[in-house]
């Protein structure tokens, strides 16, 4: 057992318990500035969130995970939304079930449908529903931030952890993606949480191995585009487990094997939680998947519902999806597609320090054994998105804005007053960038790209408009367009008419007796053709909703 408990291959102030300051122990008041700091960052950023999902209408995907939430908690099967395992819609059930919703189970129809059928078919009021939806993932998305506090800290110092925390707790796309009933954040929040007790391992592994394979078992139990980190976490499992012990290569590689089982675990027990029977009886059509994508469906150590929803995953892939970017439409994907967007998305002040951080990550000497933990995971998940045939947002990498900020706290080890006061202006930045935008986080871009005003011009989808903004365009219409004849081409989860908007579909009609006021959701916009396009080249732009849909004057 004592050779469980040698010390970590770096100095003092990056070990897992920065030591304290000279005679804080007799002082112990001085403690509560940092733990202030974390309570205001934290409470700033909860405030953020909470009023921002008390205004937003359902974005596309939120009704999908409600329903199949509910669907879950009130008759224990498993039915709609394969692609996605269940532990994240769990957590979505649990606010859901708090409403007492009524659920009906006798609904035939696919997991739109299903979704739509709760807020809006069952009597349930989908204002009240979809905020109890969403108040358990802000609650995780804070937990997360404890986790970023606690990782950077950890690694260079208190004043690191702050500076990760404000980074974390001021990202637009963490906010945006956080305050939602949907599962972006939650998988990136797992797979930091397993990062972090990986390292962790490299001091206690026989308590910190099996909690790192719980957390990664979590992350794939949330989402499946998590993959790609279970042989990095294994991988570093060795490490940390050979680093603790001294320990040879085969009782490495069984610490790490059991990183791996635990995680399996959690996904078995997942899907245990919604039906201990695991029946499985899919609403929707599972494809047929050959070649080696085929068999590496086959191979996994998963239940079969899970299977299942890596072959539907792997169909999505397969469809023609468009993208846009920069103003131009296009068929399929582009592989910079990730990287171009996440420079228009990020606060640039975020941008240096996350630059700066991996770089300090990575270059100095007594941070570079952690540089595998806080770099290689984010790299290997943000190549394998960017192979997605999917642009649709800057979620499918919101894990970079956890680990960079880790990193970019890492930058306060180079002890110059210029660092530290050059970080202290670019989160002061990127603070001001982000509150500027509040309430509206999705549609956010940096001032390089001209603000939310500007968004739609270079993306599209959850970059800036995912049917967010139903209620604000109902009160725009009642406040300031009273009586007058409104046509709504509108994307995204909510049902117009259940918030006061009354229109008709202006593709449905003659163009010539498309007059009036005409509302278009921007991504809708961005990809008109044909008809819709002749009715906005036909139009003025009058005003705009939550920087997410136009209003013409036809």
């Amino acid at each position: 057992m004592r050779d469980l408990w040698i010390a970590p291959a770096v100095p003092r102030p990056v070990s897992l318990s920065p030591p304290a300051a000279a005679g804080s122990a007799r002082r112990p008041g001085r403690r509560w500035p940092p733990a202030l700091l974390v309570a205001l960052l934290l409470a700033q950023m909860a405030f953020a969130m909470g009023t921002t999902a008390v205004r937003q209408t359902p974005t596309i995907d939120e009704p999908v995970y409600a329903g199949a939430a509910a669907e879950y908690v009130h008759e224990h099967r498993l039915r709609h939304n394969p692609e996605h395992p269940p532990l994240g819609k769990l957590v979505i059930g649990a606010g859901v079930a708090l409403t007492d919703p009524h659920v009906d189970p006798g609904f035939a129809g696919d997991q739109g449908q299903l979704g739509r059928h709760l807020l809006y078919g069952s009597g349930n009021d989908p204002w009240r529903l979809m905020l109890w939806a969403r108040l358990p993932m802000i609650a995780l998305t804070l937990s997360f931030g404890w986790v970023v506090f606690a990782f950077a800290r950890e690694l260079a110092g208190l004043a690191a952890g702050s500076a990760a925390l404000a980074l974390y707790c001021f990202s637009p796309d963490v906010i945006a993606h956080g305050s939602l009933a949907t599962l972006d954040v939650p998988a990136a929040g797992f797979t930091l949480t397993s990062a972090w007790l990986v390292w962790r391992a490299r001091r206690r592994p026989r308590l910190y191995v099996p909690l790192a394979g719980v957390a990664l078992g979590a992350a794939l139990a949330t989402k499946m585009s998590t993959l790609p980190a279970v042989p990095v976490m294994a991988v570093l499992a060795v490490v940390s487990v050979r680093r603790a012990c001294g320990a040879g290569r085969r009782r490495a590689v069984v610490a790490a094997s059991g990183v791996v089982l635990a995680a399996v675990a959690v996904v078995w027990v997942t899907y245990l939680m919604v039906d201990p029977r695991l029946r499985w009886a899919p609403e929707q059509h599972v494809p047929v998947v050959h070649g080696l994508r085929g068999l590496l469906v086959e191979v996994m150590p998963f239940p079969e519902a899970y299977r299942d929803g890596m072959r539907v995953q792997f169909g999505l892939e397969n469809r023609p999806w468009q993208g846009f970017l920069f103003g131009r439409l296009y068929d399929g994907s582009l592989w910079y597609y990730l990287p171009a967007a996440l420079l228009v998305k990020t606060p640039l002040g975020m941008l240096v320090l996350w630059a700066g951080g991996a770089a300090a990550v990575a270059g100095f000497r007594r941070l570079r054994p952690a540089a595998p933990y806080v770099l290689a995971v984010p790299l290997v998940l943000l190549a394998a998105a960017m192979q997605g045939a999917r642009d649709f947002g800057t979620r499918y990498a919101v894990f970079l804005p956890l680990f960079l900020a880790v990193a970019a706290g890492c930058v306060l080890v180079a002890r110059r007053r210029w660092v530290s006061v050059g970080v202290v202006v670019l989160i002061a930045f990127t603070a001001v960038s982000s509150v500027r935008t509040y309430p509206f986080y999705l549609p956010y871009s940096n001032e390089a790209f001209g603000g939310p005003d500007r968004t739609r011009e270079y993306l599209h989808d959850s970059n800036v408009d995912w049917g967010q903004d139903l209620g604000r365009l109902a009160d725009r219409l009642r406040e300031r367009y009273p009586g007058e004849r409104v046509w709504l081409v509108y994307k995204g989860g909510g049902v117009p008419s259940a918030y006061g908007v009354e229109a008709s579909d202006p593709r449905r009609v003659p163009l010539r007796e498309v007059r009036g006021l005409l509302a278009v959701s921007d991504s809708a916009a961005a990809k008109a053709t044909g008809r819709l396009a002749e009715l906005i080249g036909g139009s003025r732009p009058v005003d705009d909703v939550g920087h997410s849909i136009t209003l013409y004057r036809r």
